[in-house]
This record gives C-alpha cells, sequence and structure tokens, in this order.
C-alpha cells in the first residue's frame, strides 16, 4: 500500500495537498485537530492535536508531510518570550515530533520522502518577522542537518513559500488595497495560490526528485531572488 501521512491536512496548503494526491496514494493520513469537510475512501482522518496528544501509531509510510505553521508578525518590543516559544513549537517541535514518530514507518516505506515548510522571510528581512523568521529558520537548519543524518534512506526537502492565499495569511490579504500592494511587491506580479504549492510538494515527494535532499525551495515570486 502506498500510504502519506500529512499533519494538517485540513485546511489552507495542507488540503490543497491531500486533495491533489488522493488520486496517487492508496491512502492519506491526515492528522489534524480538524476534520477536513471532504470525505474519500482513499483518506483517513485522525483528530489530533500535534503538540499535546499522542500521535497514531503508523507502520509503514512512504512519505510524511508537515504543514502547521504560524504568522506571528509584531514588532520586537510587542513580541513576549511565549510568543517565541509558541512559534518555535509549532514549527520546529512539532516537526520534531512527527519525524521522530514516524520515521520508523518511513524506513518501511518504499524510497520515503519527508516535506516540511519554511518561509522567504528567513532570507529577506523583513519588518515584524523575528519569531516566525527564526522558527523557520530552524525548520531550515533541520532539513539540511537531518537530509545527511537519513540518507541515503529517506530524503526530506522544504518548501519556503511567499505570501499564500490561505486562512493562515488572510490579515495580510484582507482588503483589495492590501491585495494590490501585495501583488506589487513581487517581481512576478503575483503571491501564491495553496495549489501552486502543493504541487512543489508533490514533486518532491515523487521519483522525479529522487536526487533532492537537504535542499530549500523558495516558492518567491521574485521576491528574494530578483531586484527590478
Amino acid at each position: 500500500m502506498k500510504r502519506l501521512i500529512v499533519i494538517g491536512g485540513s485546511k489552507g496548503i495542507g488540503k490543497a495537498i491531500v486533495t491533489s494526491l488522493l488520486s496517487f496514494y492508496d491512502e492519506i493520513v491526515n492528522i489534524s485537530r480538524t476534520s477536513p469537510v471532504e470525505s474519500h475512501p482513499n483518506l483517513k482522518h485522525f483528530s489530533c492535536d500535534i503538540l499535546n496528544d499522542e500521535l497514531p501509531e503508523i507502520d509503514e509510510a512512504d512519505g510524511l508531510v508537515y504543514c502547521p505553521g504560524s504568522i506571528n508578525l509584531k514588532p520586537i518590543n510587542r513580541l513576549s518570550i511565549d510568543d517565541f516559544r509558541n512559534d518555535f513549537e509549532i514549527n520546529v517541535i512539532g516537526s520534531v515530533k512527527a519525524i521522530q514518530t514516524y520515521l520508523p514507518a518511513l524506513k518501511n516505506g518504499n524510497k520515503p520522502s519527508i516535506v516540511l515548510f519554511s518561509t522567504v522571510a528567513t532570507k529577506l528581512g523583513m519588518p515584524f518577522h523575528a519569531s516566525v523568521a527564526a522558527s523557520k529558520s530552524a525548520v531550515e537548519g533541520l532539513t539540511k542537518s537531518l537530509g545527511a543524518e537519513l540518507a541515503p534512506t529517506v530524503r526530506i526537502n522544504a518548501i519556503a513559500p511567499t505570501v499564500t492565499d490561505t486562512d493562515l495569511a488572510s490579515k495580510l490579504l484582507r482588503n483589495e488595497r492590501m491585495v494590490e500592494n501585495m501583488i506589487e511587491r513581487h517581481p512576478l506580479k503575483k503571491y501564491l495560490q495553496p495549489q501552486e504549492v502543493a504541487d512543489m510538494a508533490a514533486f518532491l515527494l515523487s521519483d522525479k526528485a529522487a536526487s533532492f535532499s537537504g535542499q530549500i525551495f523558495e516558492m518567491d515570486c521574485g521576491i528574494v531572488s530578483f531586484k527590478l
């Protein structure tokens, strides 16, 4: 059985990944605090808080995607130590917990692959991103270290998207003016849709990406790569 584990697959990018890959896997296990709206014979759901609950036992898997994240944008003098701690918990500790739990299952799978998520804010200094950039930078370090440690058995890569049209980013796109400004900030005159990111995740999970591990893939619509 070809099986994919998705942590946080009920909303946003995670939901797009699950929906896109249902026909490519015999079973997708979605582990999330909320249930997915749709049902599908290939989709199994476990209601679970990644940080506080015991994760379900799975004996074999070919892929693991960790989607939970945070966008906690505040000036440094308004960020509490707990803000930093909470962002680190959801972005880093949650990833580590998922990987440690399901690494034996992945090693039992066929050409297993892990996909994590970073952000363009680790490369491009932006005001008010101190907490999220710090935690996502740790995700990138984790990706590179585990890429070396787990080679050649398990591949691991991370996607670093710019603003993506999800509920998590709704405050950044809450009116027409903010949408226009966001489009204008990016050299490609667009921001991301969840499906675009899901397509990249699907590629990294597939055999087509067999030569990639420990890499950070910036989906930046040019905001990091170009200066026009």
